[in-house]
């Protein structure tokens, strides 16, 4: 048996961040299933408000969240469970947690759809992210220019889920227990 490690899958809003760390931690055995916003929904009154213009508060509190997720990563690493961490990790903040994890040799995947896709998608979703003030090409353009390119980026835009799981899969191979069925 190969040992566990961490999996941290990052995207703009709406890149299928969430689909693909489940679809991906339901075929490793044993896994987790990280999402890195669980931390901010912990924070009952004073959570800085998110969005394109981030303030010192709001700053210190994604910080905070990264910091919290990787703790908790190591730990279930530790205690036997690969992981897929899942969060929004642009610009320094995905080789700030590369750096927090490098001593578990994360596998890094980075979903990179077009913004077209993005807003499309968000569109279909329940919750949106995206409008006039904070169109997908925010997020994009920072992936494209500000974003250390680490891992494996993948334009999910014509991929199913599996598809892209199959393909990380492929890419770490040995990295992690894949379940047998």
């Amino acid at each position: 048996m190969t040992s566990p490690r961490p999996f941290i899958i990052t995207g703009a809003m709406a890149a299928g961040k969430s689909t693909t760390a489940e679809s991906l931690a339901r075929r490793l055995d044993p896994s987790v299933h990280l999402r890195g916003d669980v931390f901010r929904k912990m924070i009952v009154n004073g959570a800085a408000p998110m969005g394109p213009e981030l303030s010192v508060e709001a700053l210190r509190q994604l910080a905070l969240r990264r910091r919290l997720a990787c703790d908790a990563a190591q730990a279930y690493v530790e205690a036997g469970f690969s992981v897929v961490y899942q969060d929004i990790l642009i610009g320094d903040a995905l080789q700030e947690v590369a750096e927090r994890l490098r001593h578990l040799s994360p596998a890094i995947v980075v979903l990179a759809p077009a913004p077209e896709v993005l807003a499309e998608r968000d569109e279909a979703r329940s919750k949106t992210g995206y409008g006039p003030h904070f169109p997908p090409t925010i997020l994009t353009s920072a992936l494209k220019n500000e974003t250390p390119r680490l891992g494996l980026w993948i334009d999910n835009a014509d991929l199913t889920v599996d598809e892209v799981v199959d393909r990380i899969l492929a890419e770490f191979a040995g990295s992690a227990q894949p379940r047998t069925t």
